[in-house]
């Protein structure tokens, strides 16, 4: 008899414990399935280059979208989806050429590049123009190439004291909270494979 009150006993404590970690478990779900008010938010905006903070240094994509001479630089970014990328902490170097650098590509280029299903291509030769890092025009003098974001090297080089990444002219510099812009007086096209 006691045998038995004692089976009955440690299967109801069995019991009791598959049932709680039932509504645990359903619990946690339910936590996962309803994201909270700022997760919504986020979503919503598509993701963090949507976030307005004005009291840090402007990022990348912010101050590129402040820039009237990057117009074409930013239409191609968003066409190729990668603000978010240009928000990431960092540090990043972005060599971002001018509208007029854009405009000396050949006729129907840019407009070709934007279309939807060029998509990948204009991806390519925009992640050709991010390095990781936080270099300066000066301290990008010491360096003979340079990896980007597209798994491709990029030559520097310093002619007459300038400095020249891919044949590009570094024109200005800005810096940014995520790293620096390099201001750039020509598309820099990747190598073809």
């Amino acid at each position: 008899m006691k045998s038995t009150l004692k089976l009955s006993m440690l299967g109801l404590f069995a019991l009791s414990i598959i049932l709680g970690s039932c509504k645990n478990e359903s619990q946690e779900k339910k936590e996962v399935t309803n994201p909270t008010q700022d997760e919504a938010v986020l979503e919503s905006n598509k993701g963090q280059a949507f976030i307005e903070d004005e009291a840090s240094t402007p990022n990348i994509l912010q101050i590129a979208l402040k820039s009237s001479d990057h117009s074409t630089l930013v239409a191609a970014v968003q066409a190729a989806e990668l603000e978010n990328a240009l928000v990431n902490a960092g540090p990043l170097m972005v060599f971002a050429p001018t509208n007029a650098a854009f405009d000396a590509l050949p006729p129907g280029t840019v407009e070709d590049l934007l279309k939807p299903e060029n998509k990948d291509a204009l991806a390519n030769i925009l992640k050709y123009h991010v390095t990781p890092g936080n270099y300066s025009k000066d301290f990008l003098k010491n360096f003979k190439k340079l990896g980007q974001a597209n798994n491709q090297n990029v030559a520097v080089e310093v002619k007459d004291n300038e400095v020249y990444v891919g044949g590009a002219k570094i024109v200005a510099s800005v810096s940014a909270g995520n790293g620096i812009v390099h201001v750039v007086d020509k598309v820099i096209l990747p190598p073809t494979q």
